[in-house]
């Protein structure tokens, strides 16, 4: 294949991961030299919201050496779900048939993305990489941090009506008619809760979802952005968003009732 031909997966076509960075200088050069062994017909999008480490830079290099990687610069963190919405349009506008997601961390193993790519082949519109179906695990993580991620999804299930199991999770392909149908530029979320939202939005536009197992690994070098005040954001909005729509399904039901009289 020379480099001026497109790269392509076997039965998906043209497959990127858009893979967001903030301070990840020691881990970015690390992750996608992996994803690239494991993959190497997948593509490569970093989305650096301006980290004053030098990740950018990194990333700038990775690009200049290797042609499936592409770099967009952003000038401030604006949050994890601004910049894969970010990235999800670049990546519409250059074609791709398949958009997934993973962290910079090592967290998400690259040598596992051939089950997302699997469970695509299989017809699903969105995958999620999953920490909570059977088979699925963590790596050195607390006992109190598991309890956060495993209350944090039933409490999304039984708000929001989802079957998901891992609705927080971050390692994921969608096919690129399903963000199409989503309407990215309706998508208001630009926190951590936006993997929630759009695993809801997905579900509510009639697509396929279907998990599979993987092992998720605690970071072992940088810092995690993750805290309890953003956790604790994210299960207000999802409150907000599951009482809204427990009030349209009274108000849909008041209305059949009122029509059947």
């Amino acid at each position: 294949m020379s480099p001026a031909e497109p790269r392509v997966v076997d039965g998906l076509g043209r497959v990127v991961v858009v893979i967001p960075t903030y301070d990840e200088a020691g881990n970015l050069a690390w992750i996608v030299e992996r994803l690239r062994v494991a993959q190497p017909a997948i593509d490569v999008i970093v989305v650096d919201d301006g980290s004053p480490d030098g990740t950018g830079q990194i990333a700038d290099g990775l690009a200049a050496a290797d042609p499936a990687v592409r770099v967009v610069h952003r000038t401030a963190k604006a949050g994890l779900g601004a910049a894969y919405l970010h990235g999800f349009r670049v990546a519409l506008e250059a074609g791709y048939d398949v958009i997934g997601e993973m962290d910079a961390d090592g967290s998400h193993q690259p040598e596992q993305l051939d089950r997302l790519l699997d469970a695509m082949r299989a017809g699903a519109d969105l995958v999620i990489g999953s920490r909570w179906v059977p088979g699925g695990s963590v790596v050195n993580w607390p006992l109190r941090r598991e309890l956060l991620s495993r209350g944090g999804n039933l409490y999304v299930r039984m708000l929001l009506g989802v079957k998901v199991r891992d609705a927080t999770a971050g390692f994921r392909l969608f096919r690129r008619t399903a963000l199409e149908k989503i309407d990215l530029e309706a998508v208001q979320s630009t926190g951590y809760v936006f993997q929630t939202d759009m695993v809801a939005r997905t579900l509510a536009a009639g697509l396929t979802v279907r998990e599979v197992p993987i092992e998720f690994v605690e970071r072992v070098r940088g810092d995690s952005k993750m805290s309890g005040s953003v956790a604790t954001e994210s299960l207000k909005r999802i409150t907000t968003w599951g009482l809204r729509e427990r009030r349209n399904q009274v108000r849909k039901a008041l209305r059949r009732t009122g029509s059947s009289r």
